[in-house]
């Protein structure tokens, strides 16, 4: 459901946050202040708040229809995004309690015609996000079809990764466990929450639809452009053809507590909240359909949600009892409400009992501006063709996509958090062998050489000979290529005036921002393909047709 995998997938911001400490105001005054943002003439968002189970506070902020001025109410019913996968997650792992599914069967089994990737696929691996499955959201973005999530995924004929290998973010491995309970259950997936989860919890304003337009209280979901509120709802195939979970944030209150309760039972409440591993052991911070973490307060259990202008979070904090759900209708504007969630929760955590975790302690040795500049730049696995670019920030190495590295001297450095948006929550070490080599070492002790990467300008000649069109059957589009007098430009057949201006950064790999394209050549340097990558996609091969 989420568009964009990369931002979608931030944590609460518990962690360096000041305490929200105003003397003599109650926590419902302190929490109006985190929302004063929201006029009463715009978009905003409903929050809803629980201790040990018991609702303690539930208010909206802002306007659910901007033709009718209407407001947003504790009833107003939003789309909630990505918080579906919990969901998703929960059905299955009943259906496997139930003996009708096995997380560890080939998902073959179920979908016959998904393509036989050499590897077998399981449920699990849906689940936790390491199947290798190409997210259609990424494959949207180029098709010329019009075509549905299952659609687009039944079509590849190409994993990102071996299964279980790492984690990426992928809302194609929902997509076929929705079509596997279907099969299996014999019942649509909206109809087998409802009867199952919904109606058993009592939560009786919240429903899986094709139809969202036609729900009672729905609030509107809306971005600001041009400084003018425009209308943002993703629709049809733009949301994959599928339905849309549309819940309100007392609601969701009411999911959070059947987790903390186990009232799902003891198989389905441990599994889906149990941390994922790799095939190398690494434990990683998702488990199914949510992140399990710990922050500064404790264990965080969340997930968030983002569909065009609808963005919303749920989370809880289960040794203080604490639960929380935020449900917005401002697009961009409320990109803040992890930010938001984490300061309530700060208002009911003693400071006493706030700690920063251990991984997050990183003392970092001080380098000066020259060493660190020596060290930054693009960097080239030649083995795999993976890309490392090193950027500096605040007197520290960055990687380009992950987090800051801590400085142990100046040839040794370390990535102690562990980002699971950036190699899989690695927690590696970087030893430079000389300013233009590095080996990075992975936290179970595999090494990879990265060599800086030879961005020598090509010729008129070498450009040239890039380029033609290039046709994906698994995408179902083409690029043109077109070279200039210092690179290459790009675009979609489909799409001729979205052209994209790509340089070349190493031989026969061209850049722009964090698309990448490879060009493959025969025995005799003749070019027949290249492949494409952007953090979705990873080298989707796109052969070059006369």
């Amino acid at each position: 459901m989420n568009s964009n995998l990369i931002k979608q997938l931030i944590i609460f911001s518990l962690i360096c946050l000041s305490p929200l400490a105003i003397r003599g105001q109650s926590y419902s005054q302190q929490i109006d202040r985190i929302f004063s943002w929201v006029n009463t003439d715009s978009p905003g968002c409903v929050c809803a708040l629980a201790k040990n189970g018991e609702v303690i506070f539930n208010k909206a902020y802002g306007t659910a229809n901007m033709e009718n001025q209407s407001p947003l109410t504790t009833n107003s019913v939003l789309d909630a995004g990505s918080m579906v996968k919990q969901f998703v997650a929960a059905a299955a792992l009943m259906l496997v309690d139930d003996g009708k599914l096995s997380l560890t069967a080939d998902i073959r089994q179920y979908i016959p015609e998904l393509p036989d990737y050499g590897h077998p696929i399981t449920i699990d691996h849906l689940m936790t996000h390491t199947s290798g499955v190409r997210d259609w959201t990424g494959i949207r973005m180029l098709s010329a079809q019009d075509d549905d999530a299952l659609t687009m995924t039944l079509r590849q004929t190409n994993l990102n990764f071996p299964p279980g290998e790492q984690w990426s973010y992928s809302n194609s491995g929902y997509v076929l466990l929705k079509e596997i309970v279907k099969r299996v259950n014999g019942q649509s997936f909206g109809e087998f929450i409802k009867d199952n989860i919904f109606n058993t919890l009592g939560m009786n304003e919240t429903s899986y639809t094709e139809h969202p337009e036609k729900i009672t209280n729905r609030a509107l979901a809306y971005e600001k452009r041009r400084n003018e509120w425009q209308l943002a709802i993703l629709e049809d195939n733009n949301r994959g053809g599928g339905g849309a979970l549309m819940s309100t944030a007392s609601d969701l209150l009411i999911w959070n507590q059947a987790l903390t309760e186990g009232k799902l039972g003891k198989f389905v409440t441990e599994k889906i909240q149990e941390p994922a591993q790799l095939n190398n052991g690494r434990v990683l911070t998702y488990a199914r359909g949510l992140f399990v973490e710990d922050v500064e307060v404790g264990k965080l259990v969340w997930h968030g949600g983002s569909a065009n202008g609808y963005k919303s979070v749920m989370g809880r904090l289960p040794e203080h009892g604490l639960s929380i759900a935020i449900m917005c209708n401002a697009g961009e504007a409320s990109d803040a409400r992890t930010e938001f969630a984490g300061q309530i929760f700060r208002l009911f955590v003693p400071e006493e009992e706030i700690s920063q975790p251990e991984h997050l302690i990183t003392p970092s040795a001080e380098l000066s501006t020259d060493q660190l500049n020596g060290k930054t730049g693009l960097f080239v696995n030649e083995a795999s063709g993976d890309l490392i670019q090193i950027v500096t920030d605040g007197g520290r190495l960055r990687i380009l996509g992950g987090s800051l590295l801590t400085t142990i001297d100046e040839n040794n450095f370390s990535n102690p958090q562990g980002d699971i948006e950036y190699m899989s929550s690695d927690e590696f070490k970087l030893h430079f062998l000389s300013n233009d080599q590095f080996e990075l070492v992975s936290m179970e002790g595999n090494k990879a050489l990265f060599s800086r990467a030879n961005n020598q300008a090509p010729t008129a000649e070498e450009l040239k000979s890039l380029e033609g069109n290039y046709n994906s059957e698994d995408i179902k589009s083409t690029f043109k290529v077109s070279a200039t007098d210092s690179g290459i430009i790009m675009n979609l057949e489909h799409a001729p005036m979205q052209r994209i201006p790509f340089q070349q950064v190493h031989q026969d790999i061209f850049q722009f921002r964090r698309m990448y394209v490879r060009f493959l050549k025969d025995g005799s340097g003749k070019v027949i393909a290249m492949e494409y990558s952007n953090p979705v996609l990873s080298k989707v091969k796109f052969t070059r047709i006369e």
